[in-house]
């Protein structure tokens, strides 16, 4: 039976990945886990699906999930990304461990969003049990020396802090649901939302215009002792000396010249609560490595812990890279007897060859032509 048209395509953010696109993708994430094993993370893998009440608590809230039912009812979810569910196998399986664990992973994310890739690869680390800022420049100089070792270039860091938009938020006694709404259109960096926002939010206007700074204020060390003046409440006092313990440990780790701070950032994710980053690349207008601190979301799973980390979206960097001609066998075994043709083709691989068998008689002159528009080195006629 022939498929309708809508058998012949793919749904929408899906895409197939050729055997030269796979290559680049798997080189890319074997370089990554092998520098995160360098610096003693392990890797771990959750499954594809988790239950909703796992990666979404709270089902009024408004979300970006591929969700499913089961035999017995319950909601299935498509994982949107691996931090949660890290956390629930930390909290069950490895509640007894050592900490602080470092554990990494490489895994296909989804997530039903108006965006172009809802399906792609990650990579990332999770630090588990610390709340040192040295973890938190741990993780950052790793996401860094990932993106060096992947190859690319002109990369940036932007490096921010919940705590000084949370510290604003608290000194105002701002309403929950304008609070939601300022967080929403900051973390999009949508401006114009932001302007409307801010100015219909009745705040004394020093506020506002502290607000409307937030997205636009970056630079290096010498931007906190301004927003020490800001302020002297203390979660914007310690989220500012946080920053400062931080940015100079990425000088010790050889990293602070692709750092900047970025006050204006802030995680989509709800469960971040301190200090956040985002990386760069020329040609991608939106953060191909995202990480932050979030120490309340263990306390979730019943297991509370201190922990940070961040992810790098391979999938959506593979058309930074050139697609490589996909390497073909080492050898072609070719011939008019098929039992001979097989035991020469058992007897190379067994000695580590990489060989493909022709099927069906073949002559010489054909068989060199399928060796080279297959890219195979050797022909063998048995």
């Amino acid at each position: 039976m022939l498929r309708t048209n809508l058998g012949l395509r793919i749904p929408k953010g899906m895409r197939d990945l050729l055997p030269e696109e796979i290559s680049v993708q798997e080189g890319l994430e074997e370089r990554s886990l092998e520098l995160f094993k360098q610096w003693s993370y392990q890797k771990v893998l959750t499954p594809t699906l988790e239950y909703s009440a796992c990666v979404q608590p709270d089902v009024e809230q408004e979300d970006s999930l591929y969700k499913f039912f089961d035999r017995e009812g319950h909601i299935l979810t498509l994982r949107p990304e691996l931090t949660i569910p890290i956390a629930r196998l930390v909290s069950t399986r490895m509640r007894g461990g050592e900490f602080p664990l470092r554990l990494c992973y490489g895994a296909d994310v989804y997530r039903n969003s108006n965006v172009r890739h809802r399906e792609f690869r990650q990579v990332g680390v999770e630090l588990v049990g610390s709340d040192q800022e040295l973890a938190d420049a741990e993780v950052i100089a790793l996401a860094v020396e990932a993106m060096a070792g992947l190859g690319l270039k002109n990369y940036q860091f932007n490096l921010g802090h919940m705590g000084i938009f949370a510290g604003l938020m608290l000194e105002t006694g701002i309403e929950k649901e304008l609070q939601a709404k300022l967080e929403e259109v900051l973390a999009r960096k949508d401006m114009v939302g932001v302007e409307s926002c801010v100015r219909q939010s009745g705040l004394p206007e020093r506020v506002q215009e502290l607000l409307l700074r937030l997205p636009h204020f970056r630079g290096g060390e010498e931007i906190l002792d301004e927003v020490l003046g800001w302020s002297e409440q203390p979660a914007i006092q310690h989220a500012v000396e946080s920053l400062r313990k931080i940015y100079q440990y990425l000088e010790d780790f050889g990293v602070q010249a692709n750092v900047s701070l970025d006050l204006g950032i802030l995680r989509g994710f709800s469960y971040y609560t301190g200090a956040v980053f985002e990386g760069y690349v020329p040609g991608i207008g939106f953060p191909v490595v995202e990480g932050g601190r979030y120490d309340a979301l263990y306390a979730d799973f019943g297991v509370p812990q201190p922990a940070t980390g961040f992810a790098i979206h391979l999938g959506n960097l593979l058309e930074q890279f050139p697609t490589p001609v996909v390497e073909g066998a080492d050898i072609l075994v070719y011939g008019s007897d098929a039992k001979e043709i097989i035991r020469r083709c058992r007897e190379l691989r067994a000695q580590g060859k990489r060989v493909e068998m022709a099927l069906g008689v073949l002559g010489e002159e054909k068989a060199k032509s399928m060796a080279l528009q297959k890219s195979i080195k050797e022909i063998l006629c048995v």
